[in-house]
């Protein structure tokens, strides 16, 4: 099993606060302090939970350093009150970082809740 140290727990919260305000901001027609403090509490809980040396290695990486810029110029334009532009600068900058995980998540869900149209390889569970 594996250990989650104090650390990490105040990163999974401020992580889950940040998605909150970050989701509140949107449902507030793109409310710029909403968003911007979403993605204050959003980076920090990041860095809480993985260390802030691997946080910078892994947007700093040469094959991520194009979605890093556009994901923290995305976060720059939000905190100057850009939020439509800065939001959708930094939602493509996210789908450039995380391209790779997709895949992952998505085999991950998909085991988890059994959905027979969607359940490509097994063909006897379609009635």
């Amino acid at each position: 099993m594996v250990s989650i140290t104090a650390t990490q727990k105040i990163g999974v919260g401020l992580t889950g606060f940040g998605l909150f305000f970050l989701l509140f901001g949107v449902l507030l027609y793109f409310d710029s302090v909403l968003l911007a403090f979403g993605n204050v509490l959003f980076l920090a809980g990041l860095a809480f939970i993985i260390d802030p040396r691997r946080t910078a290695g892994f947007f700093f990486q040469r094959q991520k350093l194009r979605g890093s810029t556009f994901f923290l110029g995305g976060v720059a334009l939000v905190l100057f009150r850009w939020p439509i532009i800065g939001m959708a600068v930094e939602s493509y900058g996210f789908v450039l970082l995380f391209r790779s995980f997709f895949p992952v998540a998505f085999g991950f869900i998909l085991s988890l809740v059994n959905i027979p149209y969607l359940n490509v390889g097994n063909s006897s569970s379609m009635v």
